[in-house]
Protein backbone atom coordinates (compact mmCIF):
# COMPACT_ATOMS: atom_id res chain seq x y z
CA UNK A 1 0.00 0.00 0.00
CA UNK A 2 1.26 3.30 -1.27
CA UNK A 3 1.72 5.86 1.60
CA UNK A 4 0.03 9.31 1.03
CA UNK A 5 1.85 12.27 0.30
CA UNK A 6 1.82 15.23 2.99
CA UNK A 7 0.36 18.38 2.45
CA UNK A 8 2.09 21.25 2.14
CA UNK A 9 1.61 22.26 6.03
CA UNK A 10 3.19 18.99 7.39
CA UNK A 11 5.90 19.29 5.16
CA UNK A 12 6.87 22.70 6.19
CA UNK A 13 6.92 20.94 9.83
CA UNK A 14 9.16 18.44 8.78
CA UNK A 15 11.35 20.44 7.58
CA UNK A 16 11.65 23.05 10.64
CA UNK A 17 11.95 20.06 13.14
CA UNK A 18 14.90 18.67 11.26
CA UNK A 19 18.32 20.13 11.12
CA UNK A 20 20.03 20.46 8.17
CA UNK A 21 23.81 20.79 7.40
CA UNK A 22 25.17 23.52 6.14
CA UNK A 23 25.90 23.28 2.20
CA UNK A 24 30.02 22.82 1.94
CA UNK A 25 32.23 25.70 0.51
CA UNK A 26 33.28 25.05 -2.46
CA UNK A 27 37.02 24.36 -3.15
CA UNK A 28 39.10 27.09 -3.91
CA UNK A 29 40.61 27.69 -6.94
CA UNK A 30 44.00 25.91 -7.78
CA UNK A 31 45.96 28.96 -8.51
CA UNK A 32 44.91 30.44 -4.48
CA UNK A 33 45.08 26.76 -3.20
CA UNK A 34 49.02 26.72 -4.90
CA UNK A 35 50.06 29.96 -3.71
CA UNK A 36 51.79 29.59 -1.05
CA UNK A 37 54.02 26.31 -2.61
CA UNK A 38 54.87 28.30 -5.56
CA UNK A 39 55.69 31.32 -3.87
CA UNK A 40 58.12 29.13 -1.71
CA UNK A 41 59.46 26.95 -4.15
CA UNK A 42 60.12 30.28 -6.67
CA UNK A 43 62.54 31.25 -3.88
CA UNK A 44 64.13 27.91 -3.23
CA UNK A 45 64.81 27.43 -7.28
CA UNK A 46 64.49 30.92 -8.71
CA UNK A 47 64.06 31.54 -12.51
CA UNK A 48 66.09 29.11 -14.56
CA UNK A 49 67.85 28.97 -18.20
CA UNK A 50 64.03 29.75 -19.30
CA UNK A 51 64.30 33.01 -18.28
CA UNK A 52 67.50 34.26 -19.17
CA UNK A 53 67.00 33.17 -23.16
CA UNK A 54 64.60 35.89 -24.10
CA UNK A 55 66.56 38.75 -22.38
CA UNK A 56 69.87 37.15 -23.46
CA UNK A 57 70.64 39.93 -26.04
CA UNK A 58 70.36 42.47 -23.15
CA UNK A 59 72.27 40.57 -20.21
CA UNK A 60 75.30 39.62 -22.10
CA UNK A 61 75.44 42.16 -24.88
CA UNK A 62 75.41 41.76 -28.25
CA UNK A 63 78.81 40.69 -29.38
CA UNK A 64 78.34 37.16 -27.14
CA UNK A 65 75.13 36.50 -27.94
CA UNK A 66 75.53 36.29 -31.06
CA UNK A 67 77.87 33.19 -30.33
CA UNK A 68 76.24 31.43 -27.30
CA UNK A 69 72.96 30.90 -25.46
CA UNK A 70 71.99 29.88 -21.84
CA UNK A 71 71.22 26.23 -22.07
CA UNK A 72 70.84 24.67 -17.68
CA UNK A 73 71.27 26.26 -15.03
CA UNK A 74 71.63 24.06 -12.12
CA UNK A 75 71.07 25.13 -8.60
CA UNK A 76 74.14 24.37 -5.79
CA UNK A 77 72.41 21.31 -3.23
CA UNK A 78 72.98 23.31 -0.42
CA UNK A 79 70.95 26.35 -1.89
CA UNK A 80 73.78 28.44 -2.76
CA UNK A 81 74.85 29.76 -5.81
CA UNK A 82 74.53 26.98 -9.26
CA UNK A 83 76.24 26.39 -12.37
CA UNK A 84 75.31 28.30 -15.89
CA UNK A 85 75.47 25.92 -19.18
CA UNK A 86 76.44 27.79 -21.84
CA UNK A 87 75.84 26.29 -25.29
CA UNK A 88 79.39 28.26 -27.57
CA UNK A 89 79.94 28.19 -30.64
CA UNK A 90 83.16 26.53 -31.49
CA UNK A 91 85.47 29.03 -32.23
CA UNK A 92 84.20 31.16 -29.64
CA UNK A 93 84.60 29.08 -26.32
CA UNK A 94 87.82 30.95 -25.94
CA UNK A 95 86.62 34.10 -25.91
CA UNK A 96 83.44 33.01 -23.36
CA UNK A 97 85.67 31.66 -21.09
CA UNK A 98 88.33 35.00 -21.11
CA UNK A 99 85.18 37.05 -20.03
CA UNK A 100 83.63 34.11 -18.06
CA UNK A 101 83.41 36.57 -14.24
CA UNK A 102 82.03 39.40 -16.37
CA UNK A 103 79.36 37.30 -17.82
CA UNK A 104 78.76 35.67 -14.46
CA UNK A 105 78.43 39.44 -13.14
CA UNK A 106 75.85 40.33 -15.58
CA UNK A 107 73.70 36.91 -14.89
CA UNK A 108 74.11 37.14 -11.53
CA UNK A 109 72.55 40.93 -11.76
CA UNK A 110 69.72 39.53 -13.76
CA UNK A 111 68.76 36.70 -11.42
CA UNK A 112 69.92 38.01 -7.81
CA UNK A 113 73.02 38.58 -6.43
CA UNK A 114 74.65 34.54 -5.73
CA UNK A 115 72.46 32.61 -8.10
CA UNK A 116 75.51 31.84 -10.26
CA UNK A 117 78.84 31.08 -9.20
CA UNK A 118 80.05 28.34 -12.11
CA UNK A 119 79.67 28.80 -15.47
CA UNK A 120 80.06 25.90 -17.60
CA UNK A 121 80.90 25.72 -21.82
CA UNK A 122 79.73 23.48 -23.89
CA UNK A 123 81.04 24.03 -27.34
CA UNK A 124 78.18 23.32 -30.38
CA UNK A 125 76.13 25.16 -32.72
CA UNK A 126 73.88 27.82 -31.83
CA UNK A 127 70.78 29.03 -33.27
CA UNK A 128 71.23 32.74 -35.02
CA UNK A 129 69.67 35.53 -32.71
CA UNK A 130 65.79 36.28 -34.13
CA UNK A 131 66.11 40.21 -34.57
CA UNK A 132 64.24 42.11 -31.88
CA UNK A 133 61.07 43.33 -33.40
CA UNK A 134 61.09 47.08 -34.47
CA UNK A 135 58.25 49.08 -34.38
CA UNK A 136 57.15 50.66 -37.39
CA UNK A 137 57.89 54.49 -38.26
CA UNK A 138 55.01 55.98 -37.10
CA UNK A 139 53.94 58.10 -40.41
CA UNK A 140 54.51 62.14 -40.21
CA UNK A 141 51.90 64.30 -41.21
CA UNK A 142 51.85 66.15 -44.81
CA UNK A 143 54.61 69.26 -44.58
CA UNK A 144 53.36 72.19 -44.75
CA UNK A 145 52.40 74.16 -47.57
CA UNK A 146 53.93 77.48 -48.78
CA UNK A 147 51.61 80.55 -48.20
CA UNK A 148 50.66 81.01 -51.30
CA UNK A 149 49.45 77.57 -51.62
CA UNK A 150 47.23 78.15 -47.92
CA UNK A 151 45.67 81.12 -49.19
CA UNK A 152 44.67 79.00 -52.45
CA UNK A 153 43.29 76.78 -50.68
CA UNK A 154 41.46 79.02 -48.03
CA UNK A 155 39.73 80.72 -50.39
CA UNK A 156 38.61 77.51 -52.19
CA UNK A 157 37.10 76.10 -49.04
CA UNK A 158 35.29 79.48 -48.21
CA UNK A 159 32.26 79.33 -49.55
CA UNK A 160 31.70 75.37 -47.40
CA UNK A 161 30.47 75.42 -44.02
CA UNK A 162 32.29 74.67 -40.67
CA UNK A 163 33.34 71.40 -40.17
CA UNK A 164 32.91 70.51 -44.11
CA UNK A 165 35.92 73.50 -44.84
CA UNK A 166 38.13 72.11 -42.14
CA UNK A 167 37.67 68.83 -43.89
CA UNK A 168 38.26 70.03 -47.15
CA UNK A 169 41.07 71.92 -46.38
CA UNK A 170 42.95 68.84 -44.56
CA UNK A 171 42.39 67.08 -47.75
CA UNK A 172 44.06 69.28 -49.90
CA UNK A 173 46.61 69.75 -48.06
CA UNK A 174 47.06 66.33 -48.54
CA UNK A 175 46.60 66.13 -52.52
CA UNK A 176 49.33 69.83 -52.26
CA UNK A 177 51.63 67.63 -50.42
CA UNK A 178 51.37 64.74 -52.65
CA UNK A 179 51.73 66.32 -55.80
CA UNK A 180 54.91 67.69 -55.01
Amino acid sequence: MRRPLPTEAEAREILARRRTRPAPRPAPRAGRALQDFIREMDQKLGRGAGALEPRWREIVGERLARVCRPRKLTRGRDGRGGTLELRVAGAAALLVQHQAEEILGKVNLFLGAGAVEKLRIAQGPVKPLAEPTARPARPKGPPPLSAAEEAELKAATASAPGPLAEALAKLGRAVRSTDR
